[in-house]
């Protein structure tokens, strides 16, 4: 069984910085792309970032030049540097990782952390 794991999110003031991580852990024989997708209170859940294996990156058009992800390969962990923060970043983020677990090392699935929430105050 995979899990995933994010943790640093907090509540910060405009303008601030947070870091958040999340590590995939478990049966894994290897991960492809991983992300970072968000939703605030009534709102769908939207891309935050994506990073292929190789360290292709893809960033929401809301957080281009704030946001940066990044990933260790070797620790199957994915982080989020998130600068510059805004009140409207408010949201729960969610990681995303596509494992290929040992046994079916064939098929990529989709899995999910459980959600950190981040507060950006005015």
């Amino acid at each position: 069984q995979v899990q995933l794991v994010e943790s640093g999110g907090g509540l910060m003031q405009a303008g601030g910085s947070l870091r958040l991580s999340c590590a995939a852990s478990g049966s894994i024989f290897s991960i492809d792309d991983m992300g970072w997708y968000r939703q605030a209170p009534g709102k769908q859940r939207e891309l935050v970032a994506t990073i292929t294996r190789r360290g292709f990156t893809n960033y929401g058009d809301s957080v281009k030049g704030r946001f940066t992800i990044s990933r260790d390969n070797g620790k199957n962990t994915v982080y989020l540097q998130m600068n510059s923060l805004k009140p409207e970043d408010t949201a729960v983020y969610y990681c995303s990782a596509d494992v290929r677990a040992r046994g079916s090392w064939n098929i990529a699935t989709q899995m999910w952390g459980q959600g950190t929430q981040v507060t950006v105050s005015s």
